[in-house]
C-alpha cells in the first residue's frame, strides 16, 4: 500500500482529513495548512511531493483510479475529505488534445470511485476541487469582459475536455449530495500559483511559465509568449485559495462556487511584471501555441455575498515570491 507513517499519528480526539492529490502543489500545500490548524492528515498520490518533505501524518502511494485501493484509504468516516487528485496541467497540456482521453478517463475514474466510496462509509464533508475550464468559451471571446459567473455555466461549452470532465464531475456530487446525503462542497479555481508548483515539466501553467523564461534568459535578450499576448486571465495566489478552500468547507454553502482574483491582466502585461520583479529588459517574441479561452476572470460575487470572502493580496506580491523560487529553481538546476 506504500504506506509512510510519522511518529504520533493517532491522536484521541482530533479530526481526521484525507487529502488526495497531497503531492500536487495545491493539496501538499493544503496539507501543511490543515496540520497548522490542529488536523490528523492522510496524503495520498501517485508520487510524493516534488519540491519540500509532507507534513502529512501518513502518506500513502497509490492509484486512485483502483477502486479498490481507494477503499483501502478511505478506511473510516474521515471528518474531512479533500479530492483535488486529476489529471491537469497548463495550456501546454489541455489545450493540444493530444492528452484528451487520458485526462478525461483519469480524472473521472478518481471521482468515480472516491465520491461512491465516500458515501458508503459515512464521510462527514467532501470538498471537490472544480475549474473555471467548466465555464463556455462562447462567454469568454472577449478578453476585456469575460463572462464567469457562477450561473453562466450553462447552456454549457467548455473549451477543453479537462473543462467536459469537470463539469460532469460537478454534477455527479451534486446528485450524491442529493440522493445519499454526503455533505460536498464544490469550488472552481481560477488559476493558482505560487511556489512548489510545476515550472518546468511541460505541465506548468503561465506564471510558472513566464518566470522560468525570464529567469533563464539574460538581461537584453528575449523570450516567447502563445499568441499575440492580448488574451487576459487572472491568478490567484496558493494562500489565498486555501483561505477560500477553508472558508467554504466551515460554511453551509455547497457551491459551486468561484475561488480565484478578480485581477485581470493580459499575458503580455504578466511578462511585463515578471520582467520588472526580476530587474530585466526583456523582449517579446509571440508565436503560435495553444491559448485556450481569449478572456478569463473570476467573478467573485456570489462567494463575498455567501461566505464574506474575497482574496486581498495584489498579483505582484505573489508573482515576486513566485519568481524567486522559481529563479532558485533554475539555478539550482544549472549547477
Amino acid at each position: 500500500m506504500g504506506l509512510l507513517r510519522k511518529e504520533g499519528d493517532a491522536v484521541s480526539g482530533r479530526k481526521y482529513a484525507l487529502v488526495c492529490g497531497a503531492g500536487g502543489f495545491i493539496g501538499s500545500h493544503l496539507v501543511t495548512r490543515l496540520k497548522a490548524e490542529g488536523f490528523h492528515v492522510r496524503g495520498v498520490d501517485l508520487k510524493y511531493p516534488e519540491f519540500s518533505e509532507t507534513r502529512a501524518d501518513e502518506f500513502v502511494i497509490g492509484d486512485l483510479r483502483d477502486p479498490a485501493f481507494c477503499r483501502r484509504i478511505v478506511d473510516r468516516p474521515f471528518h474531512e475529505v479533500y479530492q483535488l487528485a486529476a489529471d491537469m496541467g497548463g495550456a501546454g497540456f489541455i489545450f493540444t488534445g493530444e492528452h484528451d482521453s487520458e485526462v478525461m478517463h483519469n480524472s473521472a475514474m478518481i471521482n468515480l470511485n472516491m465520491v461512491d466510496i465516500c458515501c458508503q462509509v459515512g464521510v462527514e464533508r467532501m470538498f471537490y476541487s472544480s475549474s473555471a475550464c467548466i465555464y463556455p468559451e462562447y462567454n469568454q471571446l472577449d478578453p476585456d469582459n469575460p463572462n464567469c459567473a457562477e450561473e453562466s455555466a450553462y447552456p454549457a461549452a467548455p473549451d477543453s475536455e479537462y473543462g467536459w470532465e469537470k463539469l460532469f464531475s460537478e454534477r455527479m456530487y451534486m446528485a450524491y449530495s442529493r440522493n445519499n446525503d454526503l455533505c460536498v462542497r464544490i469550488a472552481r479555481f481560477h488559476n493558482i500559483f505560487g511556489p512548489e508548483g510545476a515550472w518546468n515539466s511541460g505541465r506548468e501553467k503561465a506564471p510558472a511559465a513566464l518566470c522560468r523564461k525570464v529567469a533563464e534568459t539574460p538581461d537584453g535578450g528575449e523570450i516567447e509568449i502563445w499568441g499575440d499576448g492580448k488574451q487576459t486571465r487572472s491568478f490567484l495566489y496558493i494562500d489565498e485559495c486555501l483561505d477560500g478552500i477553508r472558508r467554504l468547507m466551515d460554511s453551509d454553502f455547497v457551491g459551486p462556487v468561484n475561488i480565484g482574483s478578480d485581477e485581470m491582466i493580459t499575458i503580455n502585461g504578466l511578462a511585463g511584471m515578471v520582467m520588472s520583479i526580476a530587474g530585466k529588459s526583456l523582449t517579446i517574441r509571440h508565436v503560435e501555441g495553444p491559448l485556450g479561452v481569449r478572456g478569463r476572470n473570476s467573478d467573485n460575487r456570489l462567494i463575498e455575498e455567501r461566505l464574506g470572502w474575497r482574496p486581498t493580496a495584489p498579483l505582484r506580491q505573489g508573482m515576486e515570491k513566485t519568481y524567486h523560487w522559481t529563479e532558485q529553481q533554475v539555478l539550482n538546476s544549472s549547477a
